[in-house]
């Protein structure tokens, strides 16, 4: 009990810096194709979903902004990816990728197609991609719209690309429910990080903020810390003057 109560203030100042970073969220851009997307170094952390996931909900809880990602109306209206740029005195260190629902049934099948391809495209191509939090409703579970999405990313998630399913609407659950749903996914996610969220009674925000604070802040290595700071090899002039 004491050791966790010693351990539990750096969590929670973590996570205030996490949530302070994400409320600096300034929207960025949108594109309705990649080749509109900037190109830059930061690091992109990329949020998809079917439409009616949360997704809209859980960006805008995250970063503390009313409206910053826009939910429309009309489910799978939205074709756009929108970008949100993070990062403390004005200074953006990251950025935040909001991409199109998919899956809702009304939008024509042309439509479809084409944000198939180009949030494939971008999943696959994507250099400064660095996370992806995929938005599931844990009372439908992955769809098979899901698990495409998963087979497009797995090749760049063993390569390092970080990972997170968010069972949204997680209120609507019993405690006996939320945990048969978390089983579920994580062997439909194949052993990845899976959590619970909700908008409504917060639960899982402070811990996913801390998750993308750290995917965009990696810590330095030790040994490329070591290499920073090693002592520079001698130099050949005093040799060369003893000649």
């Amino acid at each position: 009990m004491a050791a966790a109560l010693a351990a539990q203030p750096p969590q929670s100042a973590e996570a205030k810096i996490a949530m302070g970073w994400l409320h600096t969220a300034k929207f960025l851009t949108t594109a309705p194709e990649l080749k509109h997307l900037p190109v830059y170094e930061f690091p992109e952390i990329a949020f998809v979903g079917r439409s009616n996931a949360g997704k809209s909900t859980c960006i805008n809880t995250l970063t503390q902004i009313n409206r910053l990602a826009f939910a429309s109306k009309t489910p799978g209206r939205t074709q756009s990816i929108n970008l949100f740029s993070l990062g403390k005195q004005g200074v953006t260190d990251a950025v935040l990728a909001d991409l199109p629902g998919y899956g809702y049934a009304a939008v024509p099948k042309a439509a479809k197609y084409r944000w198939q391809q180009v949030m494939g495209n971008y999943l696959q191509t994507r250099d400064n991609l660095k996370g992806v939090v995929l938005l599931c409703d844990p009372r439908l579970g992955l769809t098979e719209l899901d698990e495409i999405l998963l087979d497009v990313i797995r090749p760049r998630v063993e390569e390092g690309l970080k990972f997170l399913v968010l069972l949204t609407k997680s209120d609507k659950l019993n405690k006996t429910e939320a945990a048969k749903a978390l089983s579920i996914v994580r062997l439909q996610a194949g052993g990845g990080d899976v959590k619970l969220f909700s908008a409504l009674k917060r639960q899982g925000v402070e811990e996913v903020a801390q998750h993308l604070w750290q995917w965009a802040h990696p810590p330095v290595k030790p040994d490329k810390a070591a290499k920073a700071v090693a002592t520079p090899p001698p130099e050949k002039e005093s040799e060369s003057g003893d000649a």
